[in-house]
């Protein structure tokens, strides 16, 4: 499909799906993980981080953890014209689902509605006991990290702590992937954005669409493992692409 085929196209489209990743929120300061200058292109080690085997047993990697949560980007970061895109798409009724990979919650800052918006792989601004459950706001455990200690235990029960995130290793929440899914297959195109598509099961959310008749589109810097299956892959920065594909489909914007 061309651009100006995709241009004709969106004003036809009823409902979006749209799921997100790191990409789209670089153009606010927060690195992705897989880019040229990702997390884990600069620092492979970093990876670890994020996989719960060696969280549970690496004292070091917690300690490494928590500092890398207290320093985050995401604290300071504001969200940027491709979240506001999606924001505009959602108030004119056109947004079935946001799906996203991220856990750094700019898609809420931006406004878009919490009922919408599907966080696939959790959040960074919750922290969860592995032993209890106890969820915590991350601010309240990261001031005791300011405050000197290294690897916070639960203050309910002692157990390890973590981010309220699904790590490496560790099983999406059934209900929220549930949900994910029942957006992909009830969409009339399904939009990935900033994404390398290449962590499952939210990658597979692509095929999910397609197989139930939605188009796909893809807007991402690097070549993906469903850029075939697509009906258009846009290479173009995503804080160019995205307003501009939301303003063609809403009409305002040529």
């Amino acid at each position: 499909m061309t651009a100006t085929t995709l241009a004709a196209l969106l004003p036809e489209v009823g409902t979006f799906t749209v799921l997100t990743g790191a990409g789209i929120s670089t153009d606010s300061g927060i690195p992705d993980f897989r880019g040229p200058q990702g997390v884990w292109t600069k620092d492979p080690a970093a990876e670890a981080m994020s996989t719960i085997g060696s969280y549970l047993a690496d004292p070091e990697v917690r300690r490494r953890a928590w500092r890398s949560r207290l320093d985050h980007a995401a604290w300071d970061a504001e969200p940027n014209a491709a979240h506001a895109a999606l924001v505009e798409l959602e108030r004119a009724g056109r947004l079935r689902g946001l799906i996203t990979q991220n856990i750094d919650g700019l898609h809420q800052k931006a406004g878009s509605g919490a009922g919408l918006v599907i966080e696939i792989h959790g959040t960074m601004r919750d922290a969860e006991c592995l032993a209890c459950g106890l969820i915590t706001p991350m601010p309240e455990v990261l001031a005791r990290v300011d405050a000197g200690e290294e690897d916070p235990p639960c203050a309910e029960c002692g157990g390890l702590q973590k981010s309220a995130t699904i790590s490496f290793g560790q099983a999406l929440k059934e209900d929220v992937l549930d949900a994910a899914v029942d957006a992909a297959r009830s969409c009339d195109l399904f939009l990935a954005v900033g994404t390398s598509l290449t962590v499952q099961p939210a990658a597979g959310l692509c095929l999910e669409a397609v197989e139930a008749g939605a188009r796909l589109v893809i807007i991402n810097a690097q070549p993906t493992p469903y850029d075939e299956l697509a009906d258009a892959v846009l290479r173009t920065p995503i804080g160019e692409a995205l307003p501009r594909l939301v303003g063609l489909a809403l009409g305002t914007r040529r």
